[in-house]
């Protein structure tokens, strides 16, 4: 088991969450507070999964449970940037439905290298 490395900054009207490595059972409860202190600072929460190689369902509800949140203070949470792994899992769990896209903020938030149709839900390629 790797980990999960996580930091967050401000944004524009929005917190920015950036999780790097393996969201799996040992990382969710840390990442679920994380993602509930992001909710509480400012609602609009965007999580960056460009470097997250691996989730599994622990990673899946603190994500959901992160999102709950975050609409509760008004806002929401948006996925950005999702690995075709991370993306897979997403798809296979009827999650992409859920999880509203971020993917039109990438490039707004300054990621080098913003992902285009294979990180794009299934109907919602860009390019």
């Amino acid at each position: 088991m790797c980990g999960v490395d996580l930091s967050t900054r401000d944004g524009d009207g929005h917190v920015v969450v950036v999780l790097c490595g393996e969201l799996d059972m040992a990382a969710a409860a840390g990442v679920a507070a994380a993602l509930a202190a992001a909710a509480a600072r400012g609602p609009w929460v965007i999580v960056d999964l460009a470097g997250l190689r691996f989730i599994d369902a622990s990673g899946l509800a603190a994500l959901v449970r992160g999102r709950k949140q975050a609409r509760q203070a008004g806002g929401d949470l948006l996925l950005a940037a999702a690995r075709h792994q991370v993306l897979r899992v997403l798809t296979l769990t009827r999650l992409t439905g859920v999880f509203p896209s971020a993917l039109a903020w990438t490039r707004r938030l300054g990621a080098p290298d913003a992902p285009s149709g294979p990180s794009s839900p299934p109907g919602h390629e860009s390019g």
